[in-house]
């Protein structure tokens, strides 16, 4: 029976090589405002060339496409640690959106397509969008989108609204998803397509505030915000289109769920370094005389996190393993079921933090403040949580056969069965109802 919980010491190794290094992004990130893209890449630059020499860089990919072929698991567990800061994942190649959008053009570009896009993005020479989401229909059903891609001769033409198109804004190029046969199946309609960034019709009209970034400026460093895009006569050549006309969804669900992994296990990460300052303010904080820690309430904030984690934690691993053995279709319900509760548990361990430092909690000068803004958005990116749930019980309730009459478990109609069964020793009688 294979059952195991350990990671192999060459792993951990590399596990801890990366702790080292992100210890030192922990640090970067405190200035990273404070520099230009152009200062942000000089200084960034030799942790990418550090990170590339230990084999780490781009790991999300097989090995003939310039990845470590890590697989999920090996994968998650480089992402707990990645997550405890914003600029890691970059450093090692794994951001999003360009880490699915390699995933997306390792699948479905050809061997031209991949020289043109997919090598410049992997060696981190280039940045990319993924333009799904508009703003007037609900974008937790892609198969209603509204921008849509004609044929002209050798080009599309695309005419659309996209926003919270991430990355949009300094991105080399966007992966855009449009509709290119409106009477085909639902999910067959759509195509994607590459549009580099300078095409005529292409508009990045502003980079949306959001909570995490509440002011325009404050997305500009030293990468692109959520923009808003117009797509106006915007004319690409049939070479642009990524596979067969009608693939968009195919190539998309391949792009989001090993990504929803990688989300989860980064959660986790942040999940631990809330905690870490919840706890280190648990026993230096003292309130009447004693430290914080002994009161029980405080008590309860600190069991009820540490096992939400530890169960978070083991839950997506499991979707990894599954993920790595049994294949992406059989690890359909646990991705979702990490998506959905993991966010929840990230909100929660966070604003449990912020509670217990009070005013400095809710202050800027902890990274608390950020955390919990940051934290929100994962209830809708990704697929909102109300997808996640629908999705998840129906995968469950396909398991189950109705029946007629009596449930399964009715007592007395098994009870009959049980004594029909074991007849020869029923010596005693049956018990009379008072």
């Amino acid at each position: 029976m294979a059952w195991d919980f350990r990671t192999d010491p060459e792993t951990e190794r590399e596990l801890e090589w990366i702790r080292e290094m992100v210890a030192e992004i922990e640090l970067l990130d405190l200035v990273r405002l404070r520099m230009s893209r152009q200062q942000w890449k000089a200084v960034t630059q030799p942790l990418k060339d550090a990170v590339k020499a230990r084999g780490l860089w781009a790991a999300h990919l097989d090995p003939d496409l310039g990845g470590g072929g890590f697989g999920q698991l090996r994968l998650a567990l480089m992402h707990e640690i990645l997550g405890r800061t914003t600029s890691a994942p970059a450093i090692f190649g794994n951001q999003a959106p360009d880490s699915g959008n390699s995933e997306l053009l390792a699948v479905g570009a050809n061997p031209e397509q991949r020289k043109r896009w997919l090598d410049p993005l992997l060696e981190g020479q280039v940045t990319s969008c993924f333009a799904l989401t508009e703003p007037h229909i609900a974008s937790s059903d892609p198969t209603s989108i509204t921008t849509a891609a004609r044929r002209d001769g050798d080009d599309w033409v695309i005419n659309g609204h996209k926003w919270f198109a991430s990355n949009a804004s300094a991105a080399d190029f966007l992966l855009v998803f449009a509709v290119t046969d409106p009477e085909a199946q639902r999910h067959r309609r759509a195509s994607m397509f590459v549009v580099e960034r300078g095409t005529p019709g292409l508009n990045i009209v502003r980079d949306v505030p959001t909570m995490h970034h509440p002011y325009e400026p404050a997305v500009h460093f030293p990468g692109g915000g959520h923009a808003e895009v117009l797509f106006e006569d915007c004319r690409v050549p049939h070479e642009n289109l990524i596979g067969e006309p009608g693939d968009a969804f195919l190539l998309a669900q391949r792009r989001l769920n090993g990504g929803r992994i990688h989300h989860a296990m980064r959660w986790v990460g942040q999940c631990r370094r809330a905690f870490d300052m919840l706890c280190e303010r648990a026993v230096s904080r003292q309130l009447k005389g004693a430290p914080l820690g002994d009161r029980q309430l405080i008590q309860q904030m600190i069991t009820k996190s540490n096992i939400e984690i530890e169960a978070f934690r083991l839950l997506t691993l499991r979707a990894a393993w599954t993920w790595d053995n049994e294949g992406p279709k059989a690890a359909r319900q646990a991705v979702s079921e990490i998506k959905y509760w993991g966010a929840q548990i990230l909100h929660d361990v966070i604003d449990r933090a912020i509670q217990i430092h009070g005013a400095l909690g809710y202050s800027a000068d902890l990274p608390l403040e950020e955390m919990y803004r940051t934290a929100r958005n994962f209830r809708i990116s990704d697929g909102a949580d109300e997808v996640h749930i629908e999705q998840v019980a129906k995968m469950i309730l396909k398991r189950y056969t109705p029946v007629e009459g009596y449930p399964t478990e009715h007592i007395p109609t098994r009870k009959a069965e049980a004594e029909r069964k074991y007849a020869a020793f029923l010596d005693v009688p049956a018990p009379v109802p008072a």
